[in-house]
């Protein structure tokens, strides 16, 4: 009788995954919106207990930095290609390590992006495209389908249930060096490019800077999670090409060089 009880409970967890099979781009996702908020925030909850490893900027600390960052998230957030702007509980965290040229998503809309990233760029339409690329990772679910290859979905809801929560840390320690397929890479370059573009606050082709600059520097240390992705020349190549078939706005903001320069004198040096 409890074999039969235990299999029927999970024929209903699978029922319930299933049933919620496609997002609103109409790809699989054997895993629900609200699983990807809960893992989401979970994650979050798990990062800011390492803080030796996670060393996150308080935000009452750093009001000036914070309200920087929040306020281009909210404007990318703006535009109407984001799928689960109203869904998802956006939130951007700065992590603070000068050394790590890094941005990543969590499931559900949590970013986090090193002050590394921060200084290493000089435009904050670079900033901006980063930005866009890791919201559309996180509102194109590509964070979800990614852990739902490597862990499995039954794993993933055994945490968001209270299972191991040493899969949980191994999760969000992994996170940042995530490795997506290339047509996710692309895909999130293409959407950099459509969120500034509807927003109309920044170069749409923002995210093509960061990617140049990484030419320009001619850095043998990339970061690590560039490791398996296009090359960044092929990447500038790709979002210009997109930024002109949307006919959008490519010039730099000379007048926002300043705030970006204070945003960065703004953070612990």
């Amino acid at each position: 009788m409890k074999k039969l009880n235990s299999f029927i409970l999970v024929l209903l967890i699978c029922f319930t995954v299933i049933s919620v099979s496609c997002d609103k781009n109409n790809d699989i996702v054997l895993f629900s919106i609200n699983n990807d908020i809960s893992l989401g925030q979970q994650v979050a909850a798990e990062i800011e207990s390492m803080p030796e490893q996670f060393p996150i900027l308080e935000r009452s600390a750093n009001l000036e930095a914070y309200e920087y960052i929040e306020n281009m998230m909210n404007v990318i957030l703006a535009s109407g290609s984001v799928s689960y702007r109203t869904e998802f509980p956006w939130k951007v965290n700065i992590i603070d390590d000068p050394e790590v040229l890094n941005a990543f998503a969590t499931p559900g809309g949590q970013i986090y992006v090193y002050t590394g990233l921060i200084f290493f760029l000089e435009r904050e339409d670079h900033l901006a495209g980063v930005m866009g690329h890791e919201i559309a990772h996180a509102d194109q679910r590509h964070s979800s389908k990614q852990l739902q290859r490597q862990y499995g979905v039954s794993v993933l809801l055994s945490i968001i249930t209270g299972g191991d929560p040493g899969l949980l840390t191994q999760i969000a320690t992994s996170l940042g060096t995530l490795k997506f397929s290339r047509d996710a890479e692309a895909e999130a370059d293409d959407y950099s490019v459509l969120y500034l573009a509807d927003v109309n606050d920044f170069a749409c082709n923002g995210a093509a800077g960061f990617f140049q600059k990484l030419l320009d520097s001619n850095s043998s240390s990339q970061p690590e999670f560039l490791s398996t992705h296009p090359s960044p020349d092929n990447r500038v190549e790709d979002i210009n090409a997109k930024a002109t078939e949307e006919g959008c706005d490519t010039s730099l903001g000379d007048d926002s060089i300043s705030d970006y320069d204070a945003f960065k004198a703004s953070l612990p040096q």
